[in-house]
């Protein structure tokens, strides 16, 4: 092929990357207006595949408090609660970003007790408690009957939900407080809660419920669902002075996160692009560099968001605050373009590319493999940043390669800063067999050793979570006083049909009501306290029917009246019509549904956290037939764990795929390129050994990419050996990736600021090592 007919092929090639970033940019267009992001923390961790129940149970608990949110208004009394609340709703009714759930639109819970208080009613006689039954049992008609006439007649009457007539024993109050008890929630007649708050004082709250409008909220980086609630609190402490306010849910810490995520992006993107055009300003000197690397960087970033749409349907905020650092990395390979120009004038455009190809080409490749090794691990958010990461580098290769040659037409000129550098190359130090060397290296070794002696491990899952203090604080207040059990902790049960399944729940809620009793859980929620077996709704009504007959009749006798016992339900209640109720409203997402060869279902506890409480309740489980203990917090930190692992072994074989690589182009000089990245690895490690920072996966997938991008600085040396102007373009490069992973450090996200420090060491110290092993400027490589 001669040299002409090449050329018309890259100008082919030219032209074909210009239609596909015409592609990406209707894509990107079409992304921003559908606003396919994501912000869930779980969604960054695997899924279980290897167990569809446990899925299942996990994903159901997170769809069901995904829109939803809580706001609880504690007043001195019941009249300051209701009237904050009608406040409270009523502006949140202008607003766009928030609407009332159903059966809480008065402010309270009253709503929806009315309604399961009437749906219940024609099963009343099937509904006792474990105490009601025991005491039907062993206590004869005529003390029962003595006692319903004491309360019908005595001077403090009971409080009841029915006539006399109805409900003799008066079981069905006492059936409802053991359901608030169960629970951990207190209310009144009308519907309002009474609770302390966390500095002791007796309050009464009005509880509401709202959800975000629409399929999902905004996640725009703006204020929207925090602003309205401001609004709404502003209301009420107008109507009510002194009134106090929590709020709670899933919308509001994702918010929370988009708001985060959007600062950081614009803080490390905006503030990494502005260092890279400085940097790159200051070395040549032009405009046309600055503008054709600007390009290059927005080309390769709209590309990787696309792409990772494209392939996992959204992106999570994370991948996004993450591929803000590709910016530090993109832009090398544009600034060694323009080194290189700058640095052989005389070179036609032609030649030069050809000259610089190799090299640039195998320096994409080393670090796009260490990218693609992040997606080896199956956790779905690494494998969006390894795809979104490797996919922009490679199409900032693509832009610079195909487009440079034909758009960069400007006269290459020296400037200050590229003169600086030819004469720092020229006054670097190499290493040498000396016994100044040796001494040096007994040093770095001693201070590596005891780093690495110290260094810890700590795998903790909410090294990935970043929520506001001041919203985790009221998270952890609502969750006490509405006594929410953790959705992080649960029993899952699993029986071949609903029946067996609502006997092995009562099983297990039987053991959990005697921890409740002795005070050494808070409460629980199972279907099944709701929604008793059908074994147990036959007996229950045989039981009741017999007992309330009796005192009908004896009560009857003594005051020559006449009571007869209303007909209840005929048949027990079902699954189905529960299911199809507003009473199993709060407790929809315990149900799993038939999934396999059974039905599912999740009982969730209310208890105090520690080590010793997790290990009694796993205990509960024992000698239940499908009654599982699920922890998924410690699951999860414990393969967060198995990754770090696994990625340090990782490690390990793609230093010797790389240096494999390496061999096969420079042979007997492939350690130089080489050794600068291991040392630094190392140095970096024992750094944070002796910082006390704890050894985490993401610090591991640092050095995953410092492996990558590293081996670029010794490859660039290498490929063109003594030439100052490989020493400018891998200078100017470290700086910008420094600055731009440096940023990451400013992380709210522990996970990214372990993941910013690590790479903050690591690539300073690739930086001053790589021109220790270059090799003399007269050397060739075989």
């Amino acid at each position: 092929m001669t040299e002409t007919s090449r050329w018309r092929g890259w100008r082919a090639l030219a032209w074909l990357w210009l239609a596909v970033v015409l592609a990406v940019g209707v894509h990107q267009w079409r992304f921003w207006h559908e606003s396919r992001l994501e912000s869930d923390v779980m969604a960054l961790l695997p899924h279980d595949a290897h167990d569809p129940a446990l899925a299942d149970a996990t994903q159901r608990i997170a769809d069901a408090s995904a829109r939803q949110m809580v706001v609880l208004l504690g007043a001195a009394d019941a009249q300051q609660a209701r009237a904050a609340a009608d406040a409270y709703r009523a502006s949140l009714q202008r607003a766009e970003a928030v609407a009332p759930l159903p059966f809480v639109e008065s402010g309270s819970v009253s709503g929806w007790f009315e309604a399961t208080r009437e749906f219940y009613r024609p099963w009343r006689d099937r509904l006792l408690t474990d105490a009601q039954r025991e005491r039907l049992r062993d206590t004869a008609p005529e003390s029962l009957a003595e006692e319903s006439l004491a309360a019908l007649y005595g001077p403090v009457a009971a409080p009841r939900m029915t006539s006399f007539g109805e409900d003799p024993l008066n079981l069905w109050p006492q059936w409802w407080q053991a359901r608030a008890a169960a629970s951990g929630m207190r209310f009144d007649a009308d519907g309002l809660l009474q609770a302390d708050d966390a500095q002791g004082h007796a309050l009464t709250w009005a509880v509401l419920q709202f959800e975000t409008r629409g399929s999902a909220f905004r996640l725009d980086g703006e204020r929207v669902i925090d602003a309205a609630l401001d609004d709404a609190a502003e209301a009420a402490r107008r109507a009510a002075p002194g009134v106090r306010e929590l709020r709670a849910g899933v919308p509001l810490h994702a918010e929370a996160a988009a708001v985060q995520a959007s600062r950081e992006v614009n803080i490390i993107g905006l503030g990494s692009l502005a260092a890279v055009l400085l940097l790159v300003w200051l070395a040549f000197r032009s405009l046309s560099p600055i503008v054709l690397v600007a390009m290059s960087l927005l080309v390769g970033i709209a590309a990787a968001l696309s792409v990772t749409a494209i392939l996992f349907g959204q992106v999570h905020l994370l991948t996004l605050v993450f591929g803000a650092s590709l910016v530090g990395v993109a832009e090398d390979y544009g600034i060694h373009w323009f080194a290189a120009r700058q640095g052989h004038p005389r070179i036609s455009r032609r030649s030069l590319l050809r000259m610089l190809l190799p090299g640039m080409f195998l320096a994409w490749l080393t670090s796009a493999l260490a990218y693609l090794a992040l997606g080896l691990a199956p956790f779905p958010g690494l494998q969006q940043m390894a795809v979104f990461s490797a996919v922009g580098l490679g199409a900032a290769f693509l832009t610079v390669v195909c487009w440079f040659p034909w758009l960069d037409r400007g006269e290459p000129r020296p400037s200050t800063l590229s003169r600086a550098m030819e004469g720092w190359m020229s006054r670097w130090p190499q290493a040498r067999s000396n016994v100044r060397w040796w001494i040096a290296a007994t040093l770095l070794a001693a201070v590596t050793a005891g780093g690495l002696w110290q260094l810890r491990s700590n795998d903790d899952l909410r090294n990935l979570q970043s929520s506001p203090k001041v919203l985790i604080d009221q998270q952890i207040e609502v969750s006490r006083v509405l006594g929410l059990p953790s959705p992080a902790q649960f029993f899952l049960v699993r029986a071949a049909d609903a029946e067996t399944l609502l006997q092995r729940e009562q099983q297990l809620t039987a053991r959990l009501a005697t921890l409740t009793r002795d005070g050494r859980i808070h409460g629980y929620r199972a279907i099944s306290d709701w929604l008793p077996s059908q074994q147990q709704q036959t007996g229950d009504a045989a039981l009741s029917a017999r007992a309330e007959n009796a005192v009908l009749t004896q009560v009857g006798a003594a005051t020559g009246e006449s009571f007869t016992r209303p007909a209840f339900a005929p048949q027990a209640l079902t699954l189905d019509a529960w299911l199809a109720s507003p009473a199993s409203q709060p407790l929809r997402a315990l149900w799993l549904g038939r999934s396999g060869d059974g039905v599912g279902s999740v009982v969730m506890v209310d208890a105090p956290g520690g080590d010793d409480m997790l290990g009694l309740l796993s205990t509960q489980a024992q000698g239940i037939d499908g009654v599982r203990w699920v922890n998924r917090t410690a699951e999860f930190s414990e393969l967060l764990g198995h990754y770090r692992r696994m990625m340090l072994g990782l490690l390990l074989a793609g230093g010797v795929l790389v240096f494999a690589s390496l061999w096969f182009r420079y042979r007997r000089d492939a350690w130089r390129a080489m050794l600068p990245t291991v040392l630094a690895g190392l140095l970096t490690v024992a750094l944070l050994g002796w910082l006390g920072q704890p050894l985490q996966l993401f610090n591991v997938l640092a050095l995953l990419l410092l492996l990558g991008m590293g081996i670029d600085y010794g490859i660039f040396l290498l490929e063109h050996r003594g030439d100052a102007s490989a020493w400018l373009a891998v200078s100017v490069g470290a700086a910008s990736t420094w600055l731009s992973f440096g940023l990451l450090a400013l992380s709210a996200t522990p996970a990214l600021r372990a993941f910013g420090l690590t790479l903050l060491f690591g690539i300073g110290l690739v930086w001053l090592l790589s021109p220790l092993f270059r090799p003399h400027a007269q050397a060739a490589h075989g």
